[in-house]
């Protein structure tokens, strides 16, 4: 799951993204309003952690900039105000939550975790497609009832492809993805290739169907009813 973090004070967002990347999030910073903009316009991400008290702007600017361009990436406020007012205004332009500072990573870990599930799996912590079932909180996988040991990028592609069945995604989509910012400064993305590789043999070798479909030249394809 890739996440972005706009966040201007250096050793708050420094300790977010080690636990972040600790618990398997591909996470990214941006320290201010411009960087930001910049970001949101280039990349999708997963969740959005959006400070509102930014040195060149204000977080529900950026919010309502979002909105606007009718993207879809989960936000949560992260804040040292605790108005009511602007946690009033902030739900209402499109932020899924608000967390006031400071705050448990542990308790943002599992915000986060609540709102990429809402939005792509309806709530649920098991995701069934008839022999394959995934459990999102225990990160496993099973065909039938044999365990599928995937490494963490072929989890991860996993719940991508099934978060966007039957939507063709571009090996360019895939590789951000999967590497975030670094995918630009990559010669290719055979590494992607590799991963999808790997992930359908070790489901086809289970017993699992076929359900990710190459589409030559353009990409790949989870198809599901």
């Amino acid at each position: 799951m890739k996440i972005l973090l706009v966040e201007d004070e250096v050793e708050l967002a420094r300790s977010i993204i080690k636990f972040l990347t600790e618990q398997e999030y591909l996470c990214e910073w941006a320290a201010n309003f411009e960087d930001a903009t910049e970001k949101i316009g280039l990349h999708l991400y997963d969740c959005i952690l959006l400070d509102l008290n930014l040195p060149d702007g204000n977080g529900l600017n950026l919010l309502e900039l979002l909105r606007k361009e009718k993207k879809e990436d989960g936000v949560i406020i992260i804040s040292a105000n605790n108005s009511l007012e602007d946690k009033i205004r902030g739900l209402q332009i499109g932020a899924d939550d608000y967390l006031t500072k400071p705050f448990h990573l542990s308790e943002l870990a599992a915000r986060i975790f609540s709102i990429v599930r809402r939005k792509q799996f309806s709530h649920t912590n098991i995701i069934r497609q008839n022999e394959l079932e995934i459990d999102l909180l225990a990160k496993s996988v099973l065909v039938g009832k044999k365990t599928v040991t995937l490494t963490k990028k072929e989890f991860d592609l996993l719940i991508y492809f099934i978060g966007n069945k039957n939507r063709v995604l571009s090996k360019s989509t895939l590789a951000e993805h999967l590497s975030g910012d670094f995918a630009d400064m990559l010669d290719n993305h055979d590494f992607v290739y590799a991963h999808v590789k790997n992930l359908k043999k070790k489901l086809t070798e289970a017993g699992c169907d076929n359900y990710l479909r190459t589409v030559y030249g353009t990409g790949y394809k989870w198809e599901s009813n």
